[in-house]
């Protein structure tokens, strides 16, 4: 099986995924994060560095719910649009409060 390239929003989703994971992790160790998760430490750093731009979905559901994120910020914070334009419903608030 052949696997098509990335696209350009693709990775650009994917490196979106990583900064919110890094913010949500904050101080807590990579370790730990990604034990408690039940993925291994290089899978975690991967996904963080952008490196696997399209994991799969049990996966950041079990770091997301380890970091206390609901998937639902999750998806909004990934697939904002560009321009900084907000979408209705799209949990603005969930995200300020991930950046502080």
């Amino acid at each position: 099986m052949v696997r098509l390239p990335l696209t350009p929003a693709e990775v650009e989703r994917g490196q979106r995924l990583g900064a919110l994971l890094r913010r949500a992790r904050g101080e807590r160790s990579m370790l730990d994060t990604a034990l408690d998760a039940g993925v291994s430490p290089e899978t975690l750093r991967k996904i963080e560095s952008g490196r696997v731009a399209t994991p799969a979905f049990p996966t950041i559901a079990a770091i997301a719910a380890v970091l206390g994120l609901s998937l639902d910020a999750v998806w909004a914070e990934v697939n904002q649009p560009d321009g900084g334009v907000e979408p209705a419903g799209s949990g603005r608030d969930a995200r300020e409060r991930l950046a502080s």
